[in-house]
């Protein structure tokens, strides 16, 4: 695919498109496979190479964490189902950690296309076949199928887990809690609340409200929350 023949590029806010692809756990349709869940849609270069190996190691042992958030996994790799298959087998004798999420088969990069994951920057970053990799994408897609969150890494780079987990709490905290987050926020510590709640309304919503600036207002959540 020429780059003029580029889809439009994904944004925060637009619905993730649909497809229908084979998985490790069978046939989906995407937006089927979402229901009313938060999905995590990440891609990887390729089976069998030691950054992915990890990559997926830890995203099994992290998945029952991303369960009680109501998120879903879905891998994606530009292979063939008996490929995965075989290297599903490896992640478990490496990390000990047993992939149980499905990995979608993406040999013909249709869905890597879709999403925009091919790696444009480094067009050395080829197949055997002159066929550009994917790059290691991570979309947080919430339950009306909007996308939430757009991360890239160089093939290079593993990806953070633990700050795609920070992102979801962020995200579920905000739309719940009508606030924001600061820097380096983890659950537990003190949030903003949002600029549009303005004046009698915040101090009854939040009456531990504390004002920096008239602009900034931090508060504690209740410890439930």
């Amino acid at each position: 695919m020429a780059s003029s023949d580029r889809n439009a590029p994904l944004r925060l806010g637009t619905i993730a498109p649909n497809f229908q692809a084979d998985t490790t756990k069978g046939p989906i349709d995407f937006h089927e496979f979402i229901g009313d869940s938060w999905v995590i849609l990440f891609s990887h270069p390729e089976d069998y190479t030691p950054v992915c190996t990890t990559e997926l190691g830890e995203m099994a042992r992290l998945e029952p964490e991303f369960k009680k958030r109501g998120v879903k996994l879905i891998g994606l790799s530009a292979n063939t189902l008996g490929s995965h298959e075989g290297w599903i087998n490896d992640i478990k004798d490496v990390t000990g950690s047993q992939v149980e999420f499905p990995i979608i088969a993406d040999k013909e990069r249709k869905v890597a296309y879709l999403y925009d994951m091919i790696d444009y920057q480094d067009t050395t970053n080829v197949d055997e076949k002159g066929i550009a990799f994917t790059i290691r994408s991570v979309f947080i897609i919430d339950p009306k199928k909007t996308i939430r969150t757009i991360l890239s890494y160089p093939a290079s780079t593993g990806r953070n887990s633990a700050e795609i987990l920070r992102i979801v709490d962020s995200l579920q905290t905000g739309d719940k809690h009508k606030v924001t987050t600061p820097i380096n926020w983890v659950p537990g510590d003190d949030v903003i609340v949002h600029p549009s709640i303005k004046g009698e309304e915040a101090t009854r919503l939040f009456p531990n409200l504390k004002a920096v600036k008239p602009y900034l207002r931090f508060t504690p959540l209740p410890k439930d929350a």
